[in-house]
């Protein structure tokens, strides 16, 4: 028996014994779609989504208002308008949502999402990819200090967001309503004297005040978490997305899974690629099996991409080098990373090459350092990690990669 049927006979074993230990756990869970998955398809038909807990606050009738007037700016506005609260599906946090539908919504080059905010219950955030477009963020945070937003609901305050978005002088608002907030305050009266019959009025001075110091703080404090300067100011780092790592483990172990019956689906003597297909593979399982967190995960993809590609005997572009979550690359462009003479010739989506074009920075894969920084995967030392030494796939063969960390592990 040939080395090649030796080896397809292996997966065959393999994909058998996967299905028979797998189904029940997938019978079990009942392949229900993460929070991620059903924003993400309910936008899919209709710019507007609202949680039932909104369902009172936003009415359908408000919601076809919002759809319709969404459709009328002509711009890709999103509507995302849900609970955030710590533990859940998306950590309470506005942000770790806006990435998560982001993802479940690739084929979206331009976007703009407005939602609901995880630390401030009756405030609205607003995010935009390609960045700064059309200054969505500023427009949105602008709306929670407006005098006419003042006593708002929550379906009125996304109305005023779309409208500000749609004016696109969104930096020019926020920052004149900041001005209005730092404005000169009203002459304190004097103090009334004891007896001073004008001594109930000093509760209807003291309650606006009081109100205007916590508009104020409340300016502050999201003013500088949305403008503190990054620890790395020249990349903007990928959200992290612990509460989503799950389902991309679900999506690998689908994309290894898939890769295998295709070499078991491919004729042996009409597949040159059959046999790097299959140590991919192999590869790609083990790296799922040993996988610590989302860029072992993101490996196992670029393998499974790489096994994929040796079938077609065509190989297209790698994964996108900043972020391989982004699917595969559009294009290669020279990059020369921060403290380095030399430039290198990454493969990137068109999301990336947009903002390196436009001398932004790009949305970057982040891992953990020694020393318990987040930074860039690819700051890494090339010999603690096989994906800085590969890039995925644009430095070097992520397979090349992976068997040289195991030569010199064995």
């Amino acid at each position: 028996m040939s080395t090649d049927v030796k080896r397809l006979v292996t997966v065959l074993a393999a994909l058998l014994l996967a299905a028979l230990t797998t189904t029940p756990a997938r019978a079990a869970d009942g392949d229900a779609p993460s929070a991620g998955q059903r924003i993400a398809e309910a936008l899919r038909t209709s710019p507007v989504y609202v949680d039932e807990a909104y369902a009172d606050a936003v009415p359908p009738s408000r919601q076809r208002e919002l759809a319709e007037r969404i459709r009328r700016t002509g711009l890709p506005i999103k509507v995302v308008l849900t609970p955030l609260t710590k533990g859940d599906a998306f950590d309470g946090d506005s942000g770790v949502l806006a990435g998560v539908v982001r993802d479940r919504l690739p084929d979206e080059r331009e976007l703009i999402l407005i939602t609901t905010d995880g630390e401030f219950p009756d405030s609205l955030n607003g995010y935009e990819w390609p960045a700064g477009t059309h200054q969505a963020e500023d427009a949105v945070d602008a709306i929670g200090f407006l005098d006419e937003t003042r006593d708002a609901g929550l379906a009125d305050l996304t109305a005023k967001a779309v409208e500000l978005v749609a004016e696109g002088n969104g930096t020019e608002r926020y920052e004149e309503a900041m001005r209005d907030l730092d404005g000169t305050p009203a002459r304190k009266p004097e103090p009334a004297e004891p007896g001073d019959s004008r001594w109930w009025l000093w509760p209807l001075a003291a309650v606006p005040a009081l109100a205007l110091a916590a508009l104020a703080t409340r300016a502050l404090v999201r003013s500088r978490s949305r403008r503190a300067p990054s620890a790395v100011p020249q990349l903007v780092f990928a959200t992290a997305r612990a509460a989503d790592e799950a389902e991309l483990r679900r999506r690998a172990e689908a994309e290894v899974l898939a890769l295998g019956e295709a070499t078991q689906a491919a004729g042996v003597s009409t597949t040159p690629g059959l046999q790097h297909a299959l140590d991919a593979y192999a590869a790609a399982g083990r790296v799922l099996d040993e996988a610590r967190g989302v860029p072992d995960l993101a490996g196992a993809l670029a393998l499974a991409q790489e096994g994929r590609d040796a079938l077609a005997g065509s190989p297209g572009l790698p994964l996108c080098f900043f972020n391989p979550l982004h699917g595969r690359a559009a294009l290669r462009t020279g990059w020369r990373p921060l403290g380095r003479r030399d430039r290198l010739d990454v493969a990137v989506c068109q999301d990336c090459a947009d903002a390196l074009r436009d001398r932004r920075a790009p949305e970057v894969l982040t891992d953990r350092a020694g020393d318990g920084r987040t930074v860039p995967y690819f700051e890494l030392p090339a010999g603690r990690s096989v994906w800085s030494a590969t890039g995925y796939g644009s430095l070097a063969s992520p397979l090349d990669g992976f068997n040289a960390r195991s030569a010199k592990a064995g």
